[in-house]
């Protein structure tokens, strides 16, 4: 239908989505070229305020959508051109799978979801949406249970656990200044060291006295590193300069595969949650957002949200990719089962033993304990020299 058109759908975004083995699929499966530009997710979303004509479509998180809708890098998307969004859970849409769930502070999805009369966005349901949902998941802490003593889930295992005098020297966190703040946030409220009002929304007196607190622990040797990408964070648990780090799901499965007890811990005060966003640039038009609108179908049409699920990445229409996972697959990753017998990653190597249980429990009870969500606060740009005088004191 496209092959006439020799231009790919430019799709910018991070290594988190954009994998090779997806781009091929989605290139066979929907018969136009397909251009993916990788990066880190600062850069890209940089690139994406300041240059809509440099993409078609963006992928990245939650946090980023304010930046980009008041730059006005993305254009509303209409749910009428999206094939499955009656399939859509709630998640996105009120902002709870279940009746019992904790919302979340900060940037919960639905509260950004929807392109309101006036021009803003909210949770009331218009039509038209500033992101198509799609994959999704709960970050916490990994730690290497050679050192660190077996917590339980809910229960035992805490954020606190990242400022425990005992692992002193051997801490490793996440280098991103709207992730890593939460993290630390978290850990420091767990402590019992202060407390916030809001913790998605901190005040600039909440933001100094945090990184009053952070500054003097780094400068005696607290913290062991700070890591730029998933590749980074486990090899500083392989190689012992980390026994517990911020971390992403990704790198504690790798760190399995190579024989290394790393357990995901599922904290009692709950997770920092954080939801894909997949953006229309405010320039495409023509048969570049018809191609782009194709895109975005595909990815919501079970084979995508498959292949992430083998990463612990959960897709908006679930229902939609069960058919493409075998029932232990889905039992897993998503019903939080035992394994009943060895499980393949994304790469088709066996990545999950027979018998492996995901810490935290099925996808349900996951996203009912989070804490709060990637977000871009007002005092953003006051914690930004915080940040970067904590990391070089």
């Amino acid at each position: 239908m496209h092959a006439s058109h020799k231009a790919p759908l430019r799709v910018l975004g991070t290594h988190v989505t954009l994998r090779e083995a997806i781009r091929r699929k989605a290139e066979a499966d929907l018969g136009f070229p397909i251009l993916f530009e990788a990066g880190g997710s600062a850069r890209v979303q940089q690139k994406a305020s300041a240059r809509p004509e440099a993409f078609d479509i963006y992928e990245q998180w939650s946090n980023s959508i304010n930046i980009l809708w008041r730059a006005g890098s993305i254009q509303p998307i209409d749910i009428d051109r999206i094939q499955y969004w009656n399939e859509i859970n709630n998640l996105t849409k009120t902002g709870r799978l279940t009746q019992s769930a904790k919302v979340g502070l900060g940037d919960a999805p639905y509260r950004l979801l929807n392109v309101q009369a006036d021009g803003g966005l909210g949770p009331q349901q218009t039509g038209r949406i500033s992101f198509l949902p799609y994959v999704h998941n709960v970050d916490a802490f990994g730690y290497d249970t050679r050192v660190v003593p077996r917590g339980k889930a809910y229960d035992s295992e805490s954020w606190g656990w990242l400022l425990d005098e005992r692992w002193h020297g051997r801490v490793a966190i996440v280098n991103e200044p709207t992730i890593g703040i939460f993290d630390l946030a978290l850990a420091v409220e767990a402590q019992g060291l202060m407390r916030f009002e809001n913790m998605g929304d901190m005040t600039e007196a909440e933001v100094d006295r945090l990184f009053d607190i952070l500054i003097p622990l780094k400068r005696q040797g607290h913290f062991s590193g700070f890591w730029n990408s998933v590749p980074d964070s486990a090899r500083m648990l392989a190689n012992g300069r980390a026994v517990i780090a911020s971390m992403f799901s990704p790198a504690v499965a790798d760190l399995n595969e190579h024989g290394i007890p790393a357990v995901y811990a599922a904290p009692r005060e709950g997770y920092r949650a954080w939801h894909g966003v997949m953006c229309l640039s405010s320039q495409a038009k023509g048969h570049v957002k018809d191609m782009a609108y194709e895109f975005m179908n595909w990815w919501l049409s079970g084979w995508a949200g498959a292949f992430v699920a083998r990463q612990g990445y959960y897709i908006s229409n679930p229902e939609r990719s069960r058919p493409f996972l075998s029932e232990q697959e889905w039992d897993y990753w998503y019903e939080g089962k035992p394994a009943a017998k060895d499980l393949p990653g994304p790469d088709g190597k066996i990545s999950i033993h027979r018998g492996a249980v995901r810490n935290g429990g099925s996808y349900w009870k996951r996203f009912s304990n989070v804490a709060v969500w990637n977000t871009v606060m007002r005092s953003y740009e006051y914690s930004l020299p915080r940040w970067h005088e904590f990391l070089l004191s």
